[in-house]
């Protein structure tokens, strides 16, 4: 899994930061050293009713309230372990477990570097119905806007655009000038999951507030979904 870094200072990303202005890089520097693998608590099961109180954020999630399973996932946007989830794994998840009623799904964000928060804030930005297929857009196209020799800003854009948006609401939603309390709430969401719940890489997950290490497969959140799924 991917373990928690500064925000990279060389990659193409550096146009998303001059984008933003100074106020996003300060940003970006103050979550960096939240939750720390030194400063969190060990990851382990968590309480339930903890996990799942209100954020800053409304949750965005798929799956019926009613599913006896309730699968929290803390992932990075640049995060090539999440990728590889979502791109392999999560369709299936979804097939089998959301759509019959088995599982509700929940995306926390956890960005690990500029480039993350930027993308995560963008997700946000898109609008809630069309929150997760910018999301699977981005992790589908993540060599496209997350690599060194990147642009992340125009692979970024480009999405963006497909999603049918403008390029004044694309400056709006990354500039703290306008959009700060969302900017901050994100960091907020990582903070959180660090300090309360002991999340330092990812992706990081939890089934009914299991914690369940190493997902690379839907059977190893199958092994932890079944004891919860019994005669549902």
């Amino acid at each position: 899994m991917t373990q928690p870094k500064l925000p990279s200072k060389n990659r193409a990303s550096k146009n998303v930061v001059a984008l933003a202005g100074a106020a996003l890089i300060a940003a970006v520097m103050a979550y960096s050293v939240l939750g720390t693998p030194g400063a969190s608590p060990a990851l382990a099961d968590v309480q339930v009713e903890e996990l799942m109180e209100a954020g800053p954020l409304p949750e965005q999630a798929l799956g019926s309230d009613q599913a006896p399973v309730t699968v929290v996932e803390y992932a990075s946007l640049s995060c090539s372990h999440c990728a590889d989830f979502h791109t392999k794994v999560f369709p299936g998840l979804k097939e089998k477990y959301i759509e019959t009623g088995k599982v509700r799904y929940v995306l926390r964000e956890f960005p690990l570097n500029n480039e993350a928060y930027a993308a995560a804030a963008l997700a946000r930005c898109v609008g809630d119905d069309k929150y997760f297929p910018f999301v699977d857009a981005l992790f589908t196209t993540q060599q496209n806007w997350f690599c060194p020799d990147c642009d992340t800003e125009a692979g970024l854009k480009k999405l963006w655009k497909q999603a049918g948006l403008g390029e004044d609401k694309f400056k709006q939603c990354l500039d703290p000038k306008t959009n700060k309390a969302q900017l901050d709430a994100i960091l907020e969401i990582r903070k959180r999951g660090a300090e309360k719940f002991g999340v330092n890489s990812t992706p990081t997950f939890f089934v009914n507030g299991q914690k369940v290490a190493g997902v690379t497969s839907l059977e190893d959140l199958e092994k932890a979904m079944e004891p919860h799924l019994k005669g549902s």
